[in-house]
């Protein structure tokens, strides 16, 4: 959430670094196998959205503007809205001037509008706003929020023990796992199923434990509604996207698009980058207010397929031939990463207007052959070996693009379902070798699947592998 508490982390592309692991999803607790897709009430109301007022009206413009029918599911209250002391009990109290009928009446009513209802909780002892936290009480809230039928928990990280020994107030995160995997841990014995976000502002590298623990993860601090805000989110997920993947995902923030900051521009490329990038798409503003633009870009239902293909896989950067490579620090234009049916390649004017020519023969997954695609923002569709056009200053294309032709024949490895079992090979046809970072192989891939050299086809589960 945004507050006081901001924490600048910023992860550069080219300071990443490729390891031998195997990104297997390990939480298994069947959640979370695309991003999600809700609302927050946090950045358009922040403590004054805190009500079953405000779940409900974003509950009835999900229905009303058609979002329900694209995907959007939960509908997500942020900090405030609970009281600020335990009952005699020991459990949380739904403060009952913001929830007059109490908790579980109106997220009964969300379920029976088709929806999902998500709450926000925090691992130390005071939540960023001052309510109660939930160190030392764990099992208690999460048996709790199971009783009340919530299916989403944001997890923040204010007020935690600075050690991860022995409590204490203070913010400054230090072996964070340990106490995301103590909710975690309690999560997994109730009886009503809650996608877990962790919101630990990417402290202590979240994304290479995050996957073991919850189902997403922020991996910066609290975003803000400017430009340099969002590239500098941007061009830290590029960097970590190997960590993304079905039950998993690496966590840009919430939207902030339709909050008036962004140019219409900037907001076709924030949305872009976000869907891409594999990040779940919480939208937080106001929809009773949104104006037609904005609408439009969260309700781009060919964007919102690019986030929800079931592969699961983020885009990051890549260099088209003839292109200087990326810059650290720097948002990068070029982008691509694998679908279940074809590849995306996201084309970003960071810096000023851009023309671009891409011969998609320099894309990862692709390679030499007829390609087609759609460029979502447009409408456009076509076919050949390249992709060009024109970009004002911080916009956006998104491109699907799939084979329509191509010669030669190459080996096609499918890691099988067994982990020990070694992969199988079938024939397939394709078109050349794939390059670093490349897909090249998996069920139901039909690309290349010979590495460049030195490197070679590493999986990271049945349907997904790079050249490493």
């Amino acid at each position: 959430m945004r507050s006081e508490f901001l924490l600048a982390f910023t992860v550069g592309f080219l300071g990443s670094t490729v390891d031998s692991r195997t990104f297997e999803r390990r939480i298994n607790n069947g959640l979370g196998r695309t991003p999600a897709l809700g609302w927050n009430s946090w950045n358009a109301f922040g403590c004054n959205g805190a009500s079953a007022s405000s779940a409900m009206t974003a509950a009835n413009q999900f229905v009303n503007l058609g979002l329900k029918n694209l995907g959007y599911t939960y509908v997500n209250i942020d900090d405030c809205w609970h009281s600020k002391s335990r009952n005699s009990s020991g459990n949380l109290v739904a403060d009952p001037s913001k929830w007059p009928n109490g908790m579980a009446y109106t997220v009964n009513q969300i379920h029976a509008m088709g929806l999902k209802f998500g709450l926000y909780g925090d691992a130390g002892t005071m939540t960023c706003a001052g309510y109660p936290g939930s160190q030392g009480h764990e099992q208690q809230d999460a048996n709790l929020l199971s009783s009340w039928g919530v299916d989403y928990w944001k997890y923040d990280n204010c007020y935690t023990p600075c050690n991860g020994q022995v409590p204490q107030t203070c913010w400054i995160a230090r072996n964070s796992e340990s106490w995301y995997q103590t909710f975690g841990n309690a999560l997994k014995s109730v009886s009503h199923p809650i996608l877990y976000s962790l919101c630990s502002w990417g402290v202590d590298s979240v994304w290479t434990w995050g996957d073991s623990v919850g189902n997403s993860w922020r991996v910066t601090g609290d975003i803000q509604d400017t430009w340099s805000s969002i590239s500098s989110i941007a061009n830290t997920a590029a960097g970590i996207s190997k960590y993304s993947g079905p039950g998993g995902f690496n966590d840009l923030d919430m939207l902030e698009i339709g909050n008036g900051g962004l140019s219409d521009a900037e907001e076709r490329a924030h949305f872009g980058l976000w869907a891409i990038a594999k990040s779940p798409l919480i939208i937080g503003t106001n929809l009773a207010s949104i104006k037609s633009s904005s609408l439009a870009i969260i309700k781009n239902a060919g964007i919102i397929s690019i986030n929800q293909d079931s592969l699961g896989k983020a885009a990051t950067y890549f260099t088209p031939s003839g292109q200087a490579g990326p810059t650290s620090g720097q948002l990068y234009p070029y982008w691509a990463g694998p679908l279940s049916d074809g590849v995306v390649v996201g084309i970003v004017a960071a810096n000023g207007a851009l023309n671009y020519n891409v011969a998609l023969s320099s894309v990862p997954g692709l390679g030499s052959g007829t390609w087609s695609w759609t460029e979502f923002y447009s409408g456009k569709t076509g076919s050949g070996s390249s992709i060009s056009g024109s970009l004002g200053s911080h916009d956006m294309a998104v491109y699907k693009i799939t084979k329509t032709g191509g010669s030669g024949t190459t080996t096609s490895v499918v890691k099988p379902t067994s982990t020990t079992a070694a992969p199988t090979s079938t024939s397939s046809s394709g078109a050349g070798t794939v390059p670093e970072y490349g897909q090249c192989g998996g069920s139901g891939w039909s690309g290349g699947t010979v590495c460049v050299s030195p490197y070679t086809c590493t999986y990271s589960n049945a349907y997904y592998s790079q050249c490493l």
